[in-house]
């Protein structure tokens, strides 16, 4: 499949429709009328054979292609797309690569279709498969967008976290998976802050489940303490996903105190 085009990829993967597959996963990802995913349209394929296109393609694929995937009515081909810019991202963040001038201009290219296209990830399978290996990793790396400090990467994730897109919003939030996996507690917990009041339940998971991963790599004592800050008046939704990873006793005694 080396050297395909995006007309071509779609036809290949409408050439597995699995309509069976297709009514699970629209039932699954919430496509009724009134929920989060409504509207939106499967193919039924199981990610590993959205994978597998990926891994075919993505090394040599042209970035100028991927906008057609990504505006795709089917989840599957804009999964493709996003994949795509997640596996050329990480190709030009090698170590070897970090500080080469065409890789940032490279990988700035890739952050700015990825956040003008950001509403096509309009699901959360889509947002947390791509966030936190594309925005999160480009928050820890040199570029040449705005200023290239950390003032201007917190400007543009504070841009997402107040957009009125529920997308946007998660992305500003999973993305700090990446930096708290390489020991960056700050980013989790601004805008875990910016979000402990959302309203709506996959922010309220995402909120919880990014305090958890902060504290399984970086500090439980730090969770802790926020959590004494906030536990009051935290959601039970983020509340519980938070404290997923404590003891059974010190899960029912937070759950108690708020």
């Amino acid at each position: 499949m080396q050297k395909m085009k995006a007309k071509e990829i779609i036809a290949y993967m409408e050439s597995l429709y699995n309509e069976e597959q297709r009514r699970v996963l629209m039932g699954f990802f919430k496509t009724g009328p009134g929920e989060y995913g409504e509207g939106d349209e499967f193919l039924g394929l199981k990610v590993p054979q959205t994978r597998e296109v990926v891994k075919s393609v993505a090394k040599d694929f042209p970035l100028e292609e991927i906008p057609e995937l990504l505006m795709s009515k089917w989840h599957e081909v804009r999964l493709c797309g996003l994949l795509i810019m997640v596996d050329q991202y990480e190709r030009l963040a090698s170590k070897r690569l970090l500080n080469d001038e065409a890789a940032i201009l490279k990988r700035d290219e890739i952050v700015r279709m990825y956040l003008q296209y950001a509403e096509r990830a309009n699901n959360w399978d889509l947002v947390d498969l791509s966030a936190p290996k594309i925005l999160g990793h480009w928050i820890l790396l040199p570029t040449h967008m705005g200023d290239g400090t950390e003032g201007y990467k917190r400007q543009l994730l504070d841009e997402l976290a107040h957009s009125n897109n529920l997308w946007r919003q998660r992305m500003s939030m999973v993305c700090t998976w990446k930096t708290s996996q390489q020991g960056d507690p700050s980013w989790c917990l601004r805008y875990a802050e910016i979000h402990l009041h959302h309203p709506h339940d996959l922010m309220q998971k995402a909120v919880g489940w990014m305090l958890r991963e902060m504290g399984k790599r970086v500090s439980m004592d730090l969770l802790r303490d926020f959590l004494r800050q906030h536990a009051h008046e935290m959601s039970r939704t983020t509340l519980r996903y938070a404290i997923e990873k404590m003891s059974e006793d010190e899960r029912h005694e937070w759950m108690r105190r708020e």
